[in-house]
């Protein structure tokens, strides 16, 4: 039985590209670790799984009503409520990576932690298999392979959020939610780029208009490149899940 690493921020994480993974995991008999922070059980992004602030774009913008019954499903299981502290995790205590994401501001923790950079560098360095969603793609990028000096994501083909979408969400919300669509001033995308080695490795995909489920995958985007998945925005998440367990192994 393999070992799947899941770490998180302490607050602001998206319950979809959390939920919807360990769901998966769980069902195909991995054993799951998390870790936060400060080693207590993180929160979720309670704007995505209320919808509360987000007007009447809320029926588009916040988890699908199937995803927060899964995230509160996930907010009972014993390894959310007891994780890990980022700092206490060694390489040798998991097998494999899931870096999911998120864009309200309690993920700069998780994006900015030395020790997740560290340990998220060590283990592409290693082989070992990494999946990364939405700003999970951030975190690896900003993570240097100790045997490249360079970013995790050189000379690999990635997605992430689209600079499209990130901008559209901020302009539909910001008269009244300001930046809390805009994780940092510079997007994702830009910033994931500059750490390419080309900027054609970083793939958008088809159009993200609907988003996937486990009935209907087929609107998901995905890119795999060797040892590394990743996925654009939660409308991916599904179909992201679903392959989590060939590629882990």
């Amino acid at each position: 039985m393999k070992t799947v690493l899941i770490p998180i921020p302490q607050i602001d994480f998206d319950p979809t590209e959390v939920s919807v993974p360990w769901k998966v995991l769980k069902e195909n008999g991995y054993k799951i670790i998390f870790a936060t922070p400060s080693g207590t059980s993180g929160e979720a992004d309670f704007r995505m799984v209320t919808g509360k602030g987000l007007g009447i774009l809320s029926p588009v913008l916040r988890a699908k009503n199937d995803d927060v019954l899964l995230y509160r499903e996930l907010e009972k299981s014993n390894e959310f409520l007891n994780p890990k502290k980022y700092e206490s995790v060694k390489s040798d205590h998991f097998d494999v990576l899931l870096l999911p994401g998120g864009h309200a501001k309690g993920m700069r923790v998780y994006l900015e932690s030395e020790s997740l950079q560290k340990l998220v560098g060590n283990t592409f360095a290693e082989g070992k298999p990494v999946a990364a969603i939405c700003h999970g793609v951030l975190l690896a990028a900003r993570s240097k392979n100790p045997k490249t000096k360079k970013s995790s994501l050189y000379g690999l083909k990635t997605t992430g959020l689209l600079k499209s979408q990130e901008l559209l969400a901020w302009n539909l919300t910001r008269a009244w939610l300001g930046d809390y669509y805009r994780t940092y001033p510079t997007p994702l995308q830009d910033e994931v780029v500059s750490f390419l080695e080309s900027s054609t490795d970083f793939q958008e995909g088809p159009m993200p208009i609907a988003r996937d489920s486990f009935a209907n995958i087929k609107p998901g985007f995905s890119v795999l490149d060797k040892s590394y998945l990743s996925a654009r925005w939660p409308g991916d998440a599904h179909k992201f899940a679903r392959e989590l367990p060939e590629f882990f192994g």
